[in-house]
């Protein structure tokens, strides 16, 4: 049985869903590809409510405990990347890996200055930007997706927005004042992206599933 005819039998289990022609074949999108598109943009959501929030805490209250908001910014993240559809394998494998160096700058931090120290050590010592860059970096590298495949001004404000203000911070050609106004700014548009695809049909996220299986197709004959 054919991988088209499996996914169109689990589809019809618990809903009709249409046959799609692809550019390499048909295909259907099934129940558990809508459930990881959502899974995918809940989790943008709860990574940019938890990334605007820190630096509300941040600005508000001080810089001690506002690094409690990174974590469930950066599982959030990692899950996101988990879930996201990108044809090109390496560019989604990248994205995870600068996702893992950035968490594993991030426990560095914490162990080398304690967790309390960490967004007042990134603010007055540029330097330690180079180990929690990363994460963020995956995060821009989310926005420059949704950019690609949907060019929604917002996923392209925060793949500029955020960069600069971390390579500006780095390499201190833009002042603490601002570098915060451009992080709360890049906050808010990941908020904004992830509200507005959540009325998009699932189809649009998961895309051409025949293009997904004729790269596997591919890799398969090229390891054999």
């Amino acid at each position: 049985m054919s991988e088209v005819s499996q996914n169109i039998i689990a589809g019809s289990s618990t809903e009709q869903s249409p046959l799609i022609q692809g550019m390499y074949g048909s295909y259907v999108i099934t129940k558990s590809d809508k459930l990881e598109v959502q899974k995918y943009r809940f989790s943008i959501l709860i990574c940019g409510i938890s990334y605007c929030l820190g630096l509300i805490h941040w600005i508000t209250l001080g810089p001690s405990l506002a690094w409690i908001w990174l974590i469930p910014l950066a599982i959030s993240l990692g899950l996101a990347l988990k879930w996201i559809h990108i044809y090109l394998k390496p560019l989604h494998q990248t994205l995870q890996l600068l996702w893992a160096i950035g968490c594993l700058g991030f426990a560095i931090m914490a162990l080398n200055m304690g967790p309390a120290r960490i967004l007042s050590s990134l603010n007055n010592e540029p330097k330690w930007i180079l180990l929690i860059g990363p994460l963020f970096a995956s995060m821009a590298g989310v926005g420059f997706k949704e950019f690609f495949c949907f060019r929604r001004p917002e996923a392209i404000g925060l793949t500029l927005i955020l960069p600069i203000a971390l390579l500006g911070h780095l390499t201190q050609f833009i002042d603490s004042l601002l570098v915060l106004i451009l992080l709360t700014s890049s906050s808010i548009l990941l908020i904004l992206l992830a509200l507005r695809k959540l009325g998009m049909n699932p189809a649009d996220d998961v895309g051409d599933k025949s293009f997904f299986e004729y790269l596997a197709k591919q890799n398969e004959t090229t390891l054999q």
